[in-house]
């Protein structure tokens, strides 16, 4: 009984940790959010605790004296427009991958891969030539058309590892009550690759809203800002840091993110270690 309790006291005591050291940023979001700059600037104050009454003037900086809330529907509307795209091209081609037998079709999987590899620093020259002879400058398509561009590489080599881990004679059977080969597909592949399908969306959608180089490169307008840019630009003039203001801005827009990773993190979690371990 006593191995047993002390073993229970550390399983407690080790997960009261890390939720500690995870919850901590957003704790400090959120006091930083509504802290007088007075209180945040002394040193001599707990700078965990409110030293003064607590103000709304960084919310009002930020919803008055920007665009926040353009630049998260920019974000949101990039964001669903490149998951659909990538969704629509790389489970098809994850799955002619999966299924193409001896080493062409690893060999095609392990290129596409690399292609994800390559850093943006490297590409985004080259990418706002193409951007700019499409007349896509300054508008959020150019987004749209580049990001798939690192998205599907890396959710293609996912798939895969999905599509080899489910037997083949699943779908042979299928076809033999009557479906064919693509009903097989959407109604014994698609549904079985639902945890890989949807890691897909999350890492998709989280590259849209953390991306920084493409989305300076090629937008300037403030109206058509992405948030991870236009936030760092906006509330940063000179050496003055609105520290409220960017705290304030920071936690509403990962506040969706994580609330979507702690939802599915079962299946994000079975997506990626099939993924890495099948593929």
């Amino acid at each position: 009984m006593k191995r047993k309790l002390s073993h229970k006291i550390v399983h407690v005591a080790v997960l009261a940790f890390f939720v500690v050291l995870l919850a901590f940023p957003f704790y400090w979001m959120v006091i930083a959010t509504f802290k007088e700059n007075l209180d945040l600037y002394n040193v001599q104050n707990n700078p965990f605790l409110f030293h003064i009454k607590p103000t709304m003037a960084n919310l009002n900086l930020l919803f008055g004296e920007t665009r926040f809330l353009r630049w998260l529907w920019n974000t949101a509307l990039v964001g669903v427009l490149v998951v659909i795209i990538t969704l629509l091209l790389s489970i098809p081609a994850a799955y002619a991958l999966a299924r193409l037998t001896g080493r062409w079709g690893e060999r095609l999987g392990i290129g596409i891969f690399l292609t994800y590899l390559v850093p943006p620093t490297l590409l985004f020259i080259p990418l706002s030539r193409v951007i700019a002879v499409l007349g896509l400058q300054d508008t959020i398509w150019s987004l749209v058309l580049v990001y798939p561009s690192v998205t599907i590489p890396f959710s293609i080599w996912l798939l895969m590892g999905f599509f080899k881990s489910i037997p083949k004679e699943l779908e042979d059977a299928a076809m033999v009550d009557g479906l064919t080969r693509f009903g097989a597909f959407l109604k014994m592949v698609v549904p079985i690759s639902l945890s890989g399908i949807l890691t897909v969306v999350i890492f998709t959608f989280t590259l849209v809203t953390q991306e920084f180089v493409y989305a300076l490169t090629f937008i300037s307008p403030e109206s058509n800002q992405m948030v991870g840019v236009g936030i760092p630009i906006f509330l940063v003039r000179g050496d003055v840091y609105y520290w409220g203001s960017l705290m304030a801005a920071c936690l509403i827009a990962s506040l969706p993110v994580a609330f979507i990773y702690n939802l599915f993190l079962d299946r994000f979690i079975a997506g990626f270690t099939v993924g890495a371990v099948k593929g």
